[in-house]
């Protein structure tokens, strides 16, 4: 069997001329360098130069050095494609996030990383929480952005930031002029307009509000239209209220125990790309300095932070 290793050293010899300068080219001696073309030209059948000189190739020595020119050159650049996927510098990643995020927080992060990975392919779902979680889960996305798994199942939960609840509602609504936060109270006569994203609130005031609600939109563009129009009034994250258009009044909730814990979900049992590992690792340190801007509360020690809630 012909070695690749063999057909690069023919193919040295015969650029240089000469079994001295192919030598040192490849680091070996001069006589293990004639030992490697003579024991090719007896797995061949015939000699490859025309003198010892090793300066003129044979009919069969042009043929060779065609084919295991091209043949090395495509080795050495699968093997380039292979390193620069091991490097994450290649391949694809495909994420999962909950809108917010998406919008506020991920086209910081991934300007950064893409800065030295112009070749990585992105592909990005914006959807609500219980999606992300079964793309994470299928294997169909490679990280997810949520709100905290309440079921363990096969997804890993690494906590990011702490975010708290804003009602929206229209700038007409009279819940503007009440001179303090509202309360839950506040919300019995109004029509709820369910997303989502409120589904860690577990007050049971709220959840007696919610389960009386008969209309659910899970587009943002949309239920900022419904609010305006005051068909309703709605409960969204700060960081989803971030930014709301004009005529819609965001509101202080009372309750203090109403916050949402965003995290990173993974599987727990996949083997992740270069590439997906190497932008966890951006994100986890990136994250905490890019929650400032947004007045979002960054989880601290995460690792001792309860991975999955049961039910």
């Amino acid at each position: 069997m012909i070695k690749l290793e063999a057909l690069r050293v023919f193919v040295v010899v015969a650029e240089a001329g000469n079994i001295k300068d192919a030598a040192e080219i490849v680091g070996r001696t001069p006589s293990a360098v004639s030992m490697t073309l003579k024991q090719l030209e007896d797995e061949l059948g015939g000699p490859l130069f025309q003198t010892d000189r090793k300066n003129s190739l044979t009919a069969l020595g042009s043929i060779l050095f065609d084919t295991a020119h091209l043949q090395l050159k495509s080795f050495d650049r699968g093997i380039r494609t292979v390193r620069a996927f091991a490097k994450s510098r290649i391949g694809s990643l495909t994420i999962a996030s909950v809108p917010s995020v998406a919008a506020h927080l991920l086209p910081i992060l991934l300007q950064k990383f893409l800065e030295d990975r112009p070749q990585v392919q992105v592909e990005l779902f914006d959807m609500d929480s219980a999606q992300v979680r079964q793309m994470v889960e299928t294997g169909a996305a490679d990280i997810g952005f949520s709100g905290e798994p309440r079921i363990s199942g096969s997804i890993g939960f690494t906590p990011l930031f702490k975010d708290r609840y804003k009602l929206l509602c229209s700038e007409k609504s009279g819940l503007t002029a009440l001179p303090r936060s509202i309360l839950w109270d506040d919300l019995a006569h109004e029509n709820l307009i369910l997303n989502g994203s409120s589904e860690q609130i577990r007050a049971e005031a709220y959840i007696d509000i919610a389960s009386r609600s008969l209309m659910t939109v899970h587009n943002t563009t949309s239920l900022f239209a419904l609010v305006k129009a005051s068909l309703g009034v709605t409960i969204l994250p700060a960081l989803s209220a971030f930014h709301t258009p004009d005529g819609i009044s965001v509101l202080d909730i009372a309750e203090t125990r109403n916050e949402r814990v965003v995290g990173m979900l993974e599987r727990k049992d996949g083997i992740k790309s270069p590439v997906a590992e190497a932008f966890k690792v951006l994100c986890l340190e990136l994250f905490p300095a890019h929650l400032k801007g947004f007045g979002l509360q960054h989880v601290e020690n995460a690792e001792t932070y309860p991975l999955h809630r049961s039910t």
